[in-house]
């Protein structure tokens, strides 16, 4: 996605969502080692630094969505949807830009309320082609993708590599090939090309291709979330 595509959280903008802080307060020792674990990938460790700070600050919807963020990191769709849910009922106002919430309603077969995420996430990211596949997923799979397809929302100009070609092929009016030709050879091209090729083809019923892709995406390092998606997919089609 493009908006808040790193998920994390700098230091001072935590603490300050986590509440006023008193003399010896634990809460900035929990933090730096949250984020610490973040970065090194080990997201059981960040969960239970979050958990305590949430035990200090149960209301704070930044610690919430970091920890909802980390439990789908490592595939725990109920309780990453439970933090998600949680943040969204204590922050209504911030529900629009919480896209991370609508890919784990996705993952949880909640594909009604997954299109609604998305659809509210259009009115603040408005040409964002994955936003746009997101919402089709769901309703392909609620509805079928001859409805996904009529109802797919309108983009233009997303300038990422190979978005618009992605946009084409969900519309049908591009192909595979499009979508492999534009993404060229650098990584970043040919990871979402395969993410949302594999996501297309499980949609369209075609489970080998779907995985083929999906294997594919999953096997680059990139460090942001859509990357986590990817291995997370992966991991649920095991």
């Amino acid at each position: 996605m493009i908006l808040i595509r790193h998920a994390m959280i700098r230091l001072y903008s935590l603490l300050l969502l986590c509440g006023p802080l008193l003399a010896q307060d634990p809460i900035p020792a929990l933090v730096s080692s949250a984020q610490r674990h973040e970065e090194m990938g080990e997201h059981a460790q960040a969960i239970a630094d979050y958990s305590q700070l949430l035990k200090l600050r149960p209301n704070s919807v930044g610690v919430l969505n970091r920890r909802g963020a980390e439990h789908f990191k490592l595939a725990h769709i109920k309780e990453s949807l439970a933090d998600f849910d949680r943040a969204v009922e204590l922050n209504p106002a911030q529900a629009p830009y919480n896209w991370q919430r609508g890919i784990a309603l996705y993952y949880a077969g909640r594909y009604e309320d997954g299109r609604k995420q998305f659809e509210s996430h259009q009115t603040v990211n408005g040409n964002d082609v994955e936003n746009a596949a997101w919402r089709y997923l769901c309703m392909a799979r609620a509805k079928g993708v001859a409805a996904a397809r009529a109802a797919l929302l309108p983009i233009e100009g997303d300038v990422r590599v190979p978005m618009m070609q992605v946009y084409a092929l969900y519309k049908g009016a591009g192909t595979v090939e499009d979508v492999m030709a534009a993404a060229g050879s650098g990584d970043s091209g040919l990871f979402y090309a395969h993410l949302y090729l594999g996501l297309y083809y499980e949609a369209a019923g075609n489970a080998k291709a779907a995985r083929e892709h999906i294997t594919q995406a999953a096997q680059y390092k990139a460090d942001n979330y859509m990357a986590d998606v990817a291995r997370v997919h992966l991991k649920l089609m095991k």
